[in-house]
């Protein structure tokens, strides 16, 4: 696992230039550095050893140096892959897999991408042709971002913040993905919160040339259940493919462990480990908040070392400015803090952790998946008399059972359903940006929505979910927490033949038996006590709701909220009423509060100190 950073063009002192970029993601490779200059490009590395850690030091090249490589990441089938190689005649010096990427480049071109199995970002540089390549992995666990100055330069990197470290670079904000974060509660790739700054999106590769950018996508994550699959049938595919893939996870020549919350993703991934190490956080406010004591079970269970930490209420207020820091740009998702500190509890340990990303997006583990279901029989009234139900009691000022069931049955699924995270409408926005146009959210949904019209409707959601929530949230919280403490965080779920899996199972086997990932629970079950592996998802969740009726911390967000900040982009007397609606218990608005909240403390770490 590492960072690397970069840029073409002339600029002077370029050699200060690359080292201050890549000094800025050292916490994504603390065991070495590599720098690569000629007359066309600056490129700049920092390693985290984990495969031939004496040796795979990059840059990388081909055999007569007309290709030079800086990777991030980890290919898992690259024995299979230099095996092919030498037997095409290619010469390697080191035994780690980043060297098959600039020889299998060399052999097959673009045709390399679908051959890969892992997480990647990576750089190639042909000093004859002047010409740069970028590629991403299939799912966006690593992270690519880049800009195109004025003058024609290239300036990439890992991390943002690497890239705004580049004298051409003018720190500008972005308020277009302001309005879309408050939507979503992330910058909804591939903008981002810096003004011509770009996210390469999962499964592209980029070609820079002449000053031109052109971005092509090489692999498209498409459902095609096969009806006819039994049960049985799914339940045996996935655990041969996820046995297979846990394996390939594992390679490594340092110590492997993983994190274990209790639920049944990280439980399933943990039970094959035994005899090695888990890691479980936790907050002390009550069993819903702490889930150490079922991780804890599973552990004995299946022989893993345990290692827990409670967070206490005191760091984790503490740590939001570090962790806004280290995201890049605002993220809204609570979990990501506890993530923070779990990847500090586990890099005591060891270097590399296995989780359970992605599990609920292949998988079709989100409750919200069942809603097709629950209002199929509603919407069998005609849609006339839906709209008008809606409307009635869309006027009613307060809430009741049974009104968001009518509001939500009058709507089609591209209308009501935008992701696993919904803050504000568009209404609301419109009522609290301050000189920002709002926008309807389904306009950052819509052609997700286009591109897979004729499958059902959970795998058009967990389709929408997989191009926009997991890149936007799950993954970008798991690559920065956890490299914010020099951990590499691999995630088996996410791997090239476990979705050719996933893909395939009917949603019956999917949304079925009363609970959610039906046949991966009994996928799991296998492995693992049936308890765990039928245990409700709770996601990761942090007491927010009621620190923020504490008056030390309504105090701390109504300061923020009345802030110069938040006077540039809000009309603050409407935050202060949602803050004021929540503190006396009138409505949980906690997760809206929130979202504003982060992006106020992730502005004071980038922003303030030039306003």
């Amino acid at each position: 696992m590492c960072g690397f950073c970069g840029f073409t063009g002339n600029v002077l002192d370029r050699d200060a230039y690359i080292k201050e970029m890549a000094r800025l993601i050292t916490h994504r490779g603390p065991d070495s550095e590599g720098y690569y200059l000629d007359d066309g490009i600056a490129m700049g590395f920092r390693r985290l050893s984990i495969i031939d850690i004496e040796a795979a030091n990059q840059p990388l090249y081909n055999e007569d140096k007309s290709l030079v490589l800086m990777f991030n990441g980890e290919i898992y089938n690259y024995r299979q892959l230099r095996d092919e190689l030498l037997a095409a005649g290619h010469v390697f010096v080191t035994d780690g897999d980043g060297e098959v990427l600039v020889h299998g480049f060399e052999e097959w071109r673009e045709e390399l991408l679908p051959r890969l199995r892992g997480m990647f970002a990576f750089v190639l540089w042909n000093p004859e042709e002047g010409s740069v390549f970028i590629a991403r992995d299939y799912f966006g666990i690593k992270p690519m971002h880049y800009t195109v100055l004025d003058d024609g330069s290239l300036v990439y990197g890992s991390e943002i913040k690497s890239i705004l470290a580049h004298p051409g670079v003018v720190k500008a904000f972005n308020p277009a993905a302001l309005d879309s974060y408050l939507s979503f509660q992330y910058a909804v790739p591939r903008e981002t919160f810096f003004k011509g700054i770009y996210c390469l999106p999962p499964a592209h590769y980029l070609w820079f040339k002449d000053g031109t950018v052109t971005e092509h996508r090489y692999w498209e994550p498409v459902f095609e259940p096969d009806e006819s699959m039994t049960l049985e049938e799914a339940v045996d595919s996935i655990d041969r493919v996820f046995t297979d893939s846990v394996e390939a996870h594992r390679i490594s020549d340092v110590e492997v462990g993983c994190f274990l919350s209790g639920g049944v993703d990280s439980s399933y991934v943990a039970s094959y480990f035994g005899g090695q190490k888990a890691f479980t956080v936790g907050f002390d406010n009550g069993q819903h908040y702490n889930e150490t004591n079922y991780a804890a079970e599973l552990a004995e269970e299946v022989g893993i070392a345990h290692y827990t930490h409670l967070i206490s209420e005191e760091e984790y207020w503490e740590a939001l400015p570090k962790v806004q820091y280290h995201l890049d740009q605002p993220l809204a998702d609570p979990s990501c803090v506890a993530l923070y500190f779990v990847s500090k509890l586990a890099a005591e340990q060891v270097k590399v952790v296995l989780s359970g990303e992605g599990a609920d997006e292949l998988f079709g583990g989100y409750r919200i998946y069942h809603e097709p279901y629950s209002l199929a029989g509603y919407q069998k009234l005609p849609r006339w008399l839906r709209r008008a139900a809606a409307a009635v009691v869309g006027a009613i000022p307060f809430d009741f059972k049974g009104k968001s069931f009518l509001i939500r049955g009058s709507k089609t699924l591209e209308e009501r359903f935008i992701g696993n995270a919904n803050m504000f409408s568009q209404k609301e926005k419109a009522r609290l940006l301050r000189d920002i146009p709002s926008t309807e959210p389904t306009a950052y949904t819509a052609e997700y929505y286009e591109r897979c019209q004729g499958l059902d409707d959970v795998s058009r959601m967990q389709y929408l979910d997989i191009n926009r929530w997991m890149v936007g949230d799950i993954l970008l919280k798991a690559d920065r927490m956890s490299m914010a403490h020099s951990l590499e965080l691999r995630v088996p779920f996410l791997d090239r033949e476990v979705f050719q899996v996933a893909s395939r199972i009917p949603v019956k086997h999917r949304i079925g038996g009363g609970t959610t990932k039906y046949a991966m629970r009994l996928a799991a079950e296998r492995h693992m006590p049936k308890a765990s592996a039928s245990k409700p998802k709770l996601g990761f969740p942090v007491p927010i709701r009621i620190w923020l009726r504490k008056e030390e911390h309504y105090n701390r967000v109504k300061a923020a909220f009345t802030s110069a900040d938040a006077q540039r982009f809000f009309h603050t007397e409407e935050l202060v009423r949602l803050l004021d609606q929540h503190a006396a218990g009138k409505k949980d608005n906690s997760r809206k509060i929130w979202t504003v909240y982060m992006f106020l403390v992730w502005y004071g770490v980038y922003f303030s100190e030039q306003a």
